[in-house]
């Protein structure tokens, strides 16, 4: 769960009424993110396109570390002979 300071959680009727007053205050970096609250929950964070990037570039490689990883078990299963041929598979999936 992520926290949130008090001056990073906003109302959303008053989010609408200073957007750019938040908005530059992303952009300059004055706070790294702000919770807009509805209701009293938080349903919307504010980051700058810059963090928003290295999020996506981070979760990327992520993603790509997951599926070599794979690849490598699949490999090493090979080399160490962990493998059965398909009719057999087929054959256990059916019993």
């Amino acid at each position: 769960m992520v926290a949130y300071a008090a001056n990073e959680l906003i109302p959303s009727a008053e989010f609408a009424k200073k957007f750019g007053a938040y908005l530059a205050q992303i952009k300059d970096q004055t706070v790294e993110k702000l919770a807009i609250l509805k209701n009293n929950k938080v349903e919307a964070v504010l980051i700058s396109k810059d963090e928003y990037e290295s999020m996506q570039k981070a979760v990327k490689e992520l993603e790509a570390q997951k599926i070599l990883d794979s690849i490598q078990k699949g490999l090493d299963d090979v080399k160490h002979g962990r493998t059965r041929k398909i009719d057999t598979l087929w054959n256990e999936l059916a019993d």
